[in-house]
């Protein structure tokens, strides 16, 4: 668990390496707590403001690294995110920066593919849908922004690894759940605050 200081350290960390990577300068130093050096996967979100379009996330699903590590990548990795266009010295000041730090992915055990989604909640839950080489990832206030139901969510999660969107009801797509602390910028350099997905109206 990251407190409210740990989520905005992590979200000013993240601005912080966007602009040093974009403007070609060295990466900054920053004086972490202890949950910076758990092993932790993280994604690195950037919405351009004031009408909060994806601009870029990547990040890092599985806990493989420590904290700080796992932010530092994602964040230089959204600026490069294959869907947009590099991002430019000119689009830093408008966006905001989020940060989700995840809880360890864990597979969802069902006898039959129709029980998934008695074990996955929108507001809760991320997913990630995978069938061989095919990999896709949706965090959890995706299916919040977009209103999916549960069924939804599994179909859309399927369709970000490349599947068929009805791939979760094949018996050999494993799907995963995992959680997520989401902490966002209100305004480009502003206050930052935690993300209570749960709490917004789907």
């Amino acid at each position: 668990m990251l407190s409210d200081y740990d989520g905005e350290m992590a979200v000013r960390y993240a601005r912080a390496v966007v602009e040093a990577h974009v403007a070609g300068r060295a990466m900054p130093e920053f004086e972490f707590g202890d949950v910076f050096n758990k092993k932790m996967g993280a994604f690195v979100t950037l919405n351009t403001y004031p009408d909060k379009m994806l601009r870029g996330c990547i990040g890092i699903p599985e806990p493989i690294m420590p904290l700080k590590d796992a932010i530092k990548e994602a964040a230089v990795s959204a600026t490069h995110d294959p869907r947009f266009p590099p991002l430019g010295k000119n689009e830093v000041d408008k966006i905001v920066v989020e940060v989700t730090a995840l809880t360890p992915p864990q597979p969802i055990e069902v006898e039959n593919p129709a029980d998934y989604v008695k074990h996955i909640k929108v507001g809760r839950d991320g997913l990630i849908a995978e069938k061989g080489f095919w990999r896709g990832l949706l965090l959890p206030q995706v299916p919040v922004e977009y209103g999916w139901d549960e069924e939804q969510f599994l179909s859309q999660t399927c369709v970000k690894a490349g599947l068929p969107y009805d791939a979760w009801m094949d018996g050999e797509t494993k799907i995963y759940r995992f959680q997520g602390e989401v902490f966002s910028e209100v305004e480009p350099y502003g206050e930052v605050k935690r993300v209570e997905l749960e709490d917004e109206e789907l």
